[in-house]
């Protein structure tokens, strides 16, 4: 399967050009490499709600894709907004995602616990936020990629939810 992909990180340093954005490198490699996506839209905004609520939608709407997949934001910083960003983006929910992203990131570094990223659907895509460290981008994402392809079948309709 062909999976359109965006990516969006949320990070005031890497938004002013004070810092370089190495999370999403790692998770446009993981995206090509195990999931055999495209990515189609890359973006970079301040910890901003409004702005991150407002690039998500557009990035949505505007290209069809069918993963977004947040960097940064997730953390207790006050700055720290993109869950609740991402909460008036989606529909539905999808906790088993981001409880999974957690739990196999605390197998390598306990501090995983304090992620707050959520996981959700808006129409046919499927939202994932994830940390915004390279190391904690690969651990959550790999965490759950097995299980990817299936949602992303399921949610875009191309295959029946009980299909083998």
């Amino acid at each position: 399967m062909h999976w359109k992909v965006a990516i969006l990180t949320a990070s005031d340093k890497a938004s002013r050009g004070e810092r370089e954005d190495t999370s999403a490198q790692v998770i446009r490699e993981l995206v090509e490499e195990e999931l055999g996506g495209e990515v189609v839209d890359y973006r970079v905004v301040p910890d901003e709600q409004d702005e991150i609520t407002a690039a998500m939608i557009e990035m949505i709407e505007y290209y069809r894709v069918d993963l977004l997949l947040t960097t940064g934001g997730t953390g207790l910083s006050p700055r720290d907004v993109t869950p609740e960003a991402t909460m008036k983006v989606i529909d539905r929910a999808v906790p088993g995602l981001s409880e999974a992203m957690r739990v196999g990131a605390m197998q390598k570094t306990r501090r995983a616990m304090l992620s707050r990223g959520i996981c959700g659907t808006r129409g046919g895509c499927l939202i994932l936020n994830l940390p915004g460290s390279p190391k904690g981008v690969h651990e959550s994402l790999m965490a759950v990629m097995d299980q990817l392809p299936h949602a992303l079948e399921i949610l875009t309709g191309r295959t029946g939810d009980h299909d083998v």
